[in-house]
């Protein structure tokens, strides 16, 4: 066993054969929980500010968006877990074993760049949520939730399961918030059905289209996924190996499943509440569609919405932080204790609520930000899991490394479209 299996192991890890002997269902149970730990970052309060935006303005539209977005994290997001799971190593370690030093800390700069923005939709994400729920001015409740998000790193010293759990409920929160809205509001099947269809419709869609991929592909749940699985049930041979990797994969379906069907919920919701509806087809701001739902729906829809978004910036905060710290020590060896990296990320969202900029559209910007780091997590892990050197019985099939070739590609044209429509 390595060092980080056996270090996972005392933490609370349970050799594969020991969590078998359980039963199919409580072993199935037992192995959930990285993908819940990286789903978090697929329904941040980045995705509810681009979601939110597109539904006002483009109805169901870009539904199709969400879909694709989220079928793609099932694939990238498993190919991370694979990677830790067969190597004992995490993405950022393996780039530094394998890269070039120079490649290595250009790749984690870029990365802590993106730390950085998403660190700021999901700070200011939980603080809006505390302002709209306690009336909290933004500034104080970002201090609040530095603290909130202090107590949930706290459990880590108590080994990956308690963390997991906490984050898994917060998750379930939100999750429990845009079922009610969906079935208080009804979203129209037909409508739904049709952003079902690709198209788009101008570059203002083609600005959110690539937001809501930012907010759903995250750069850093794809560095974290390996580094939760890495080591985690340890295992005596290769059959072994390719039974937990069975496990993951439904792991991922199911955590990214529920993702997604959170994001499409978001969407349709906007749509239907706000699109087409005189004074409301152009809300812009978090806060507008809270009031939105408390003046059309009603206040307990209101307070939903705003439960989920707390729910939501707490525990994908925590998430981004506990993933820089993956990042820092995976590329270029500097560890520094999560309470202190905890602090330091902190202050650009305190500068920007200090500021008084519009949290939202530091939200939407963010997440077109970070759609342009997505590449270069990407690539690296798709050419990692595709050599045998470093993958041996588990190397990615032909078929997988287009598909993920693909999706690299897609992404990577949406950024350049992007990039020459704001520039002329």
């Amino acid at each position: 066993m390595s060092d980080e299996a056996y270090e996972a192991f005392r933490h609370g890890a349970t050799p594969l054969h020991t969590v078998v002997a359980r039963g199919r269902v409580r072993a199935t149970l037992t192995m959930l929980g990285p993908a819940f730990v990286a789903a978090v970052a697929y329904v941040d309060p980045g995705n509810f500010a681009t979601n939110i935006q597109a539904g006002a303005r483009y109805g169901y539209l870009l539904l199709w968006v969400v879909l694709a977005a989220n079928l793609m994290a099932m694939l990238i997001q498993y190919l991370s877990a694979k990677l830790g799971i067969v190597t004992d190593r995490n993405l950022p370690e393996l780039c530094r074993d394998n890269y070039p030093r120079p490649v290595a800390w250009g790749l984690w700069i870029q990365a802590e760049a993106m730390a950085m923005a998403t660190d700021i939709a999901e700070f200011l994400g939980a603080a809006l949520g505390l302002n709209l729920l306690f009336g909290v001015p933004l500034l104080p409740a970002g201090f609040i939730t530095g603290v909130i998000a202090f107590l949930l790193l706290e459990l880590q010293r108590h080994g990956f399961r308690r963390f997991e759990l906490a984050i898994a409920a917060l998750l379930g929160l939100v999750l429990a918030g845009f079922l009610y809205e969906t079935l208080k509001i009804g979203p129209s099947a037909s409508g739904a059905a049709q952003g079902l269809i690709p198209h788009l419709d101008g570059s203002r869609s083609v600005y959110l289209a690539v937001g809501i991929i930012g907010a759903t592909v995250m750069p850093h749940a794809i560095y974290l996924h390996s580094a939760l699985t890495k080591g985690r049930t340890p295992v005596r041979d290769e059959v072994e190996r390719a039974r937990v990797l069975r496990f993951q994969r439904t792991d991922v379906i199911v955590a990214l499943g529920l993702a997604g069907l959170v994001n499409m919920a978001m969407l349709s919701v906007a749509a239907k509440l706000f699109h087409g509806r005189p004074g409301w087809s152009h809300v812009e701001t978090i806060q507008e569609a809270h009031a939105g739902f408390s003046h059309l729906v009603g206040g307990t829809a209101a307070l939903m919405f705003a439960v989920a978004l707390l729910a939501s910036g707490i525990s994908s905060s925590s998430v981004g932080t506990y993933a820089g710290q993956v990042v820092m020590a995976g590329f270029v060896n500097l560890r520094i204790g999560l309470f202190a990296r905890r602090a330091l990320t902190m202050l650009p969202a305190l500068v920007i609520l200090a500021a008084g900029v519009s949290p939202t559209s530091a939200l939407v910007l963010s997440q077109v930000v970070l759609s342009f780091g997505i590449p270069f997590a990407l690539v690296p892990l798709l050419l990692l899991t595709s050599r045998r050197d470093v993958m041996g019985v588990h190397v990615n099939r032909r078929s997988t490394t287009i598909v993920a070739g693909g999706i690299a590609t897609v992404i990577s044209a949406l950024n350049v479209f992007l990039l020459v429509q704001v520039f002329t």
